[in-house]
Parts: C-alpha cells; sequence; structure tokens
C-alpha cells in the first residue's frame, strides 16, 4: 500500500506544485486553480519571468543610417542581444511546462510567454458572458452546499475550503457573515447546539474562514470528550457496583 500511496502524492504535488515543483494545468475545469498558483509559483521562483510575461517580446533592433529600425540580423547579436533572446526563451519554456502535453500540443504556435499566456486566459477563461456563467455556476454550488449524509465533519469542510478558494479564483466576493453562515448552516443536526452557541457568542462579521473552522473543529472535539467522558463514567459506575456486589468470604451471611 505505501507505493501506492507515494504515487498519489507524486501525482498531487504534480498537479498543485510545490516549491520545487511547478503546478501543472491538466484540464480546462482546473484552469481557475491553476492560474492562481502559476502566478505565486513564478513571483516566488523567477519573479523576472513573471515581469516578461506581462511585458512582452523584446525586439532586438538595429538603426540604419536613414534613421529606420529594423530588426538585427542574428549575425550581427551581441553577447547581451543573445542573453535576452535565452531569457525569453527560458520565460517561454516555464510557462510551457507548467501544461500537460495534451494542452501544450494545442499552443505550440505561440513564441512568447506573453502570448502563450493571453491564449491560455482566453480560451479557458473566455469572454465576459463566458466568466458570467462560469460565477453564476460556482454561486449555485455554494447556495447548495450542505452536509452529505455519513461524511465526516473534516471532509466537510475541505470541501467548503475547496469551495470557497473556487470562488476567489474566479473573481466571487461574499461578505464573511454570509460565508460563516453558509457554513454553519451546512453542519449535521449532531452540531445544532454549537452552531446556536456560535451565532449567539460570536461575531459571524468579523471571523475569518479559518477562525471560524478552527472553532467548529474546537467545538466538535469538546462533544468527543464529553463522550468519552460519559463513556468512562458509566464503566465506572458499574464497575463500582459490580465490586459492591462480589461475595466476601469474610461477610457473615
Amino acid at each position: 500500500m505505501e507505493p501506492q500511496k507515494s504515487a498519489i502524492h507524486q501525482e498531487l504535488d504534480s498537479i498543485m506544485g510545490t516549491t520545487t515543483r511547478i503546478p501543472h494545468l491538466l484540464s480546462a475545469e482546473g484552469f481557475p486553480e491553476w492560474k492562481y498558483r502559476i502566478e505565486k509559483y513564478i513571483k516566488m521562483k523567477y519573479f523576472k519571468v513573471w515581469r516578461n510575461i506581462h511585458r512582452g517580446t523584446i525586439r532586438i533592433t538595429t538603426t540604419l543610417k536613414n534613421g529606420v529600425i529594423i530588426d538585427k540580423p542574428v549575425k550581427d547579436y551581441t553577447d547581451d542581444d543573445f542573453e535576452k533572446v535565452e531569457e525569453q526563451e527560458k520565460d517561454l519554456a516555464t510557462l510551457t511546462m507548467a501544461i500537460s502535453p495534451d494542452i501544450a500540443q494545442g499552443f505550440t504556435e505561440y513564441e512568447s510567454a506573453k502570448t502563450l499566456w493571453e491564449a491560455l486566459i482566453e480560451v479557458y477563461e473566455g469572454n465576459d458572458d463566458m466568466k458570467k456563467s462560469r460565477q453564476d455556476m460556482i454561486r449555485q454550488k455554494f447556495n447548495l452546499f450542505n452536509h452529505v449524509l455519513g461524511e465526516s465533519l473534516e471532509f466537510q469542510l475541505q470541501r467548503f475550503i475547496t469551495l470557497t478558494t473556487e470562488m476567489s479564483t474566479t473573481g466571487i466576493s461574499l461578505p464573511r457573515s454570509e460565508i460563516n453562515k453558509k457554513l454553519l448552516n451546512s453542519l449535521p443536526k449532531s452540531c445544532d447546539m454549537n452552531v446556536s452557541v456560535i451565532k449567539k457568542t460570536k461575531d459571524l462579521n468579523r471571523l475569518t474562514l479559518a477562525e471560524m473552522m478552527a472553532i467548529i473543529k474546537a467545538c466538535n472535539l469538546d462533544d468527543k470528550q464529553r463522550e468519552i467522558n460519559h463513556v468512562n463514567s458509566y464503566l465506572t459506575t458499574n464497575l463500582s457496583i459490580s465490586s459492591n456486589n462480589v461475595f466476601s468470604p469474610f461477610t457473615v451471611p
């Protein structure tokens, strides 16, 4: 089982990225998350590349005697000119290596990191109507979010984090109070008492989602501890009763 677990972790690292591994775009559905992660990764690792992505290609030019500016022939390049070309090739390679081979095949015509980046955004984010449709779809997912029978609290919280991250990457911004209320109202019925206490004692307008989840987890741990105490109390009581009912050889009948 261990090799399989390791393989799964490696696949997740390839998709999500690490401090040493660039995140990969594998599908259209994953583009919003990838776009967010690739920007953070490149800024952390190669900030100059990120700057060049937005600046675009630098022409290597020369000026003729009549004042006309033309592209300089490669044979006339200086060492500085070659360094500029190599830098731009590095920019393009960095971005190209971050997309899967299947996706990259559709973007081989682009010769600079800037044009490739813009093409990816145009294809996977689309026009304003497409962006609006995607936002509407994610809003609907938010409105319908609820506890799934049988799932753990930890798994439900992780689903909610994934959903709110998706909202953020697509430009949806909601008040903290609305996000916190949605999460509280989606918790299983077993959490009703905790939900009621949290709503009465906490300022939902000020709490971040991370703070809210920490409170929910703390309440859940308290509930589990009370259950353990209850079981221990029950066992201790029964043991005490059993001990008192044991016949003693020194007891006079």
